[in-house]
């Protein structure tokens, strides 16, 4: 089943240009014989929460392209990351997995081997896919798990954005990875498919420079001049009152350290988050240089386009910055697919399902015709962008922080579509934890901890005993993980 469903979206993710070609079957859309597997082409923000886009109702971001994406394909308004940072969201989309799963950093040496195998670039490679990655990699790969999913292989950082030039000039990381992958694509061959992700580092901040504005979020050249004089909406939850109510491990987390870096004057937040801004508008300008290219060599009629980001990002909400934790500031995340091949009906949908980062890797791998592998925790969306209806479709999925904690403690929970759970290990996996359990319907700014007030809920008892369930079927226990890094510790050293 999994496979004829897979088949029937190959035809339907397929790239056009922008200006489409009426569809006439508004109900069949199964691949016809002949049809080529599809290109897919995965564009990978950093730091980047899901209301970011002109797309999703931001009143001053300026991204017209990704917007074309969404009003032309499908949009995935309850997209999530499992864990929110940087490698671990990376970590998680390689191999289509939980962080619970994969252990990364929390278990020694690099990512796990036997989970690479089954990476949608070592699948699709096997299967003749031309594969590449480009950009912010940020995860250790043994040589051989390397070998097994590139074909080509281009790492580049930030510190700085601005790379030195042959000519002497200097160009933006950014704009950098647009020129590497219109390269990758001049060189495809004909008469093969190709899986390319563009990494980018944007929108991290420049963290070792805290100077305002170009110092901390360096934009490209390209977005120079853009958002001046704008003044910057202020966060939601700005109220001091809500950072005041959390607990005291967080106060003094990483996500306050950070705060006073970005967003603790008015004048450094306005000129920092129109430095933000430009950021992902450079992006956005990449992503016009790519379509563009696409149909300049005429496969933007065989090409999917997803666009997505590692972790949301704290703009000054809770008096908070970065990201890690169990709110949704930090949880949430963009997530468009470009369907043109949509019948008219179904193009610009936006659809409510909860929707994993994991998935990704289990969708790609069904859009390129092959059945995707049990040691996926994600699932394929592929049903959903058809329209379907599945009705065992998840309503919760397992978030957690893990590895290296930091000053931000281990934490697991569970967020369903009307309540999320969480429970912060403050003095170690031995120890109770801290909880919070926040109802969404009638609290969605998760201001008011209901664990604190009333600890024998049954919502608390159920979002409890959830947890417990689905870390079973997942991985070890906190304790146990726990243990595994003292281990590791000690042979170490």
């Amino acid at each position: 089943m999994k496979t004829r469903l897979s088949l029937t979206l190959i035809f339907v993710l397929t790239l056009i240009p922008f200006v489409l070609s009426s569809v006439t079957d508004a109900t069949s859309l199964a691949l016809r014989k002949g049809e080529d597997r599809p290109n897919i082409l995965l564009l990978y923000a950093d730091d980047q929460r899901n209301h970011t886009l002109g797309c999703a109702g931001h009143a001053i971001v300026k991204t017209p392209n990704i917007d074309r994406l969404a009003q032309q394909g499908v949009r995935f308004e309850n997209a999530f990351v499992s864990t929110s940072t940087c490698w671990v969201g990376r970590a998680c989309l390689f191999t289509g997995c939980y962080e619970r799963k994969h252990l990364y950093r929390t278990t020694p040496g690099p990512l796990n081997p036997e989970l690479c195998k089954s990476s949608y670039f070592a699948l699709l490679k096997q299967a003749g896919y031309r594969t590449g990655h480009l950009g912010k990699e940020h995860v250790g790969l043994s040589q051989e798990s390397a070998a097994a999913m590139f074909d080509v292989r281009q790492r580049i950082g930030r510190r700085p954005y601005f790379k030195k030039q042959a000519d002497g000039s200097e160009r933006h990381e950014t704009q950098i990875l647009g020129d590497w992958a219109v390269e990758f694509l001049k060189e495809q061959p004909k008469d093969q498919p190709f899986c390319l992700q563009v990494s980018f580092n944007a929108t991290h901040a420049e963290d070792g420079d805290k100077r305002p504005g170009i110092g901390h979020y360096p934009w490209p050249k390209v977005t120079n001049g853009m958002y001046e004089g704008q003044q910057m909406p202020l966060p939601k939850l700005k109220d001091p009152a809500i950072y005041e109510a959390q607990p005291d491990f967080l106060k003094r987390s990483i996500n306050r350290q950070r705060y006073f870096w970005r967003w603790d004057t008015p004048e450094k937040y306005q000129t920092n988050m129109r430095a933000y801004f430009r950021m992902i508008s450079g992006i956005d300008h990449v992503v016009g240089r790519l379509v563009k290219q696409l149909e300049k060599q005429g496969l933007a009629e065989n090409t999917v386009i997803i666009y997505t980001a590692d972790n949301g990002y704290y703009l000054g909400d809770r008096g908070f910055a970065g990201k890690w934790t169990h709110y949704e500031q930090s949880l949430r995340v963009p997530l468009i697919v470009y369907a043109p091949h949509l019948p008219e009906a179904k193009r610009g949908s936006v659809l409510p399902q909860i929707a994993l980062n994991s998935d990704i890797a289990s969708t790609m791998v069904s859009l390129a015709g092959l059945p995707v592998p049990d040691a996926h925790t994600g699932r394929n969306l592929v049903p959903l962008l058809e329209g379907k209806k599945v009705a065992d479709w998840r309503r919760d999925f397992l978030c957690e922080f893990i590895a290296v904690p930091g000053s931000i403690p281990r934490w697991e929970g569970v967020r369903d579509t009307d309540w999320v759970y969480a429970r912060y290990y403050v003095d170690g996996a031995d120890k109770p934890p801290f909880e919070f359990l926040h109802d969404l319907k009638n609290d969605p700014d998760q201001l008011v901890n209901l664990a604190l007030t009333d600890k024998n809920t049954p919502a608390l008892k159920r979002m409890r005993s959830r947890c417990d369930a689905l870390i079973s079927h997942i991985g070890p226990p906190m304790k146990d993980i726990g243990e595994t890094q003292k281990s590791s510790r000690k042979k170490k050293l």
